[in-house]
């Protein structure tokens, strides 16, 4: 065999061997991701056994909005000083935040069947799979639609908080719409940003594992936030 095809073969097994450890790298993240909504689920339901309690944590506004802006700022924190927490602290972090949105969302389960809330979940996580393998295989730069994807993210906020007041169905239907469209396209755009983290860190292992954390808490509020939408479209009221 000659140099040039031990070399090509070198090569070529540099590149496979690369592409696994970033297919590993993924895969750790979306399994963080995926631990996140168990823990969600888990607070949800565990939550739900005691109706009475969310009933009360409802009506409780003190509580209620308390916990909305405990996890705000949960989420401000991990942004913002995932680089100078350590591992773990973020990992529990996230791990708190979690559960926090759990016992909010846990409305859900008494305003929603629990046949629609199911058949959405399975519904959005078809369309939320879709997406983050488009991500993954995708040789276009998809940071080229951030700016439309966070003014869409902006518009939509701005706009559910208007329609608190307006409470115009019409409204909350297009808010609706657009929202799905653009957790969708973040939902891939955050998975290909996953490959500029692995690609950025080769050398540092400590801050490829806290961005791949940053990056499943980003994928994390796109599938809720995403279930939210189509719930709101397909979901039926009891």
């Amino acid at each position: 065999m000659s140099r040039f095809s031990q070399g090509n073969l070198q090569v070529q097994a540099e590149r496979v061997g690369d592409v696994r450890s970033l297919n590993a790298y993924i895969a750790k993240v979306y399994g963080w991701m995926f631990l996140g909504l168990g823990l969600t689920a888990l607070t949800a339901f565990l939550f739900l056994s005691k109706s009475d309690w969310v009933v009360g944590f409802v009506n409780n506004k003190f509580l209620f909005f308390g916990s909305l802006i405990g996890e705000f700022a949960l989420v401000l924190a991990i942004s913002r000083a995932i680089m100078r927490l350590s591992f773990p602290a973020a990992a529990g972090l996230f791990g708190l935040y979690a559960v926090l949105n759990g016992l909010t969302l846990s409305i859900l389960l008494l305003i929603y069947t629990g046949s629609s809330v199911a058949s959405t979940f399975l519904i959005t996580a078809v369309m939320f799979g879709a997406m983050s393998v488009y991500g993954r295989v995708t040789r276009v730069d998809l940071t080229q639609f951030k700016g439309i994807l966070m003014m869409g993210l902006i518009g939509v906020v701005v706009l559910s908080l208007l329609n608190l007041f307006l409470r115009s169905s019409a409204l909350e239907w297009i808010v609706t719409l657009v929202g799905m469209f653009v957790f969708l396209g973040l939902a891939a755009y955050d998975m290909q940003k996953l490959k500029t983290y692995y690609y950025s860190t080769q050398d540092d292992l400590v801050m490829q594992s806290k961005l791949g954390l940053l990056g499943a808490l980003s994928l994390y509020l796109d599938f809720i936030n995403l279930f939210l939408m189509l719930l709101r479209l397909f979901g039926r009221r009891r």
